[in-house]
């Protein structure tokens, strides 16, 4: 598939979406009782689960804690048939741990360890965006303070136009492009990272895109989170 054939001449998508517009979403919170907190969220065919442990005593060496803040541990996996991608482990491990690092008030409990799990169970684009949202869900649904619920989003490149959240056929179709977490309430980025080159008069409306789909995906964010609380608490 080459990348003119991603845009109709009316200027949509192979999935009937306009070049700004995000997946559908659905989220679940506290589906895992065991767990402190857990999310597990569906960004059109991606998959995610997120598990969180903790604030609970540092496992391990004890030089390894801060005595002013807790230490984040994060894993982020893909599932053996989660899809073709095998992308490092250890790459987006690093990618999670920095964008929940902005968000969480870790200062709240010195000398103790957060564990974050992260695990793709379906990948059909933007597996990392969703596995980042989820882990931030997570964290909230264990009742951790959050300076902002963390939103990451991701844009590609298709000939000239900037495509926000694409799914796996217009990854494999244009190829890697922008991936950003997002804190929406201050507007700070807590991770902004290019996986090629873009022309640097083409960065400006790809990060504009991948900006937009976060606080798209907020406003989706904000109106589960309501539904949720109905469903399990009454509340609004």
């Amino acid at each position: 598939m080459s990348a003119p054939e991603l845009l109709s001449d009316d200027g949509f998508r192979l999935d009937g979406r306009r070049p700004r517009e995000i997946r559908s979403l659905r989220m679940r919170l506290g589906l895992f009782p065991r767990a402190d907190g857990s999310a597990y969220i569906e960004q059109g065919n991606t998959k995610v689960v997120a598990l969180v442990y903790g604030p609970r005593e540092v496992r391990g060496p004890r030089s390894r804690s801060a005595p002013d803040q807790a230490v984040l541990r994060c894993r982020f996996s893909l599932a053996p048939f989660s899809g073709p991608e095998r992308r490092r482990g250890s790459d987006l491990t690093l990618r999670l741990q920095q964008s929940l690092e902005a968000a969480v008030l870790t200062h709240l409990y010195p000398r103790s360890q957060i564990d974050v799990y992260v695990q793709v169970l379906q990948s059909d684009g933007s597996h990392c965006c969703t596995g980042t949202t989820a882990a931030a869900l997570a964290v909230l649904d264990a009742g951790i303070p959050l300076r902002d619920v963390v939103c990451a989003g991701s844009a590609a490149l298709a000939e000239g136009t900037a495509l926000t959240d694409p799914n796996g056929a217009e990854e494999a179709a244009v190829g890697p492009g922008l991936a950003l977490a997002l804190l929406p309430a201050s507007g700070l980025l807590a991770l902004v990272q290019l996986s090629a080159r873009v022309p640097c008069e083409r960065l400006e409306p790809v990060m504009e895109a991948a900006a937009d789909g976060c606080r798209e995906l907020h406003r989706a964010l904000d109106r589960e989170l309501r539904r949720s609380l109905r469903e399990r608490h009454g509340e609004v």
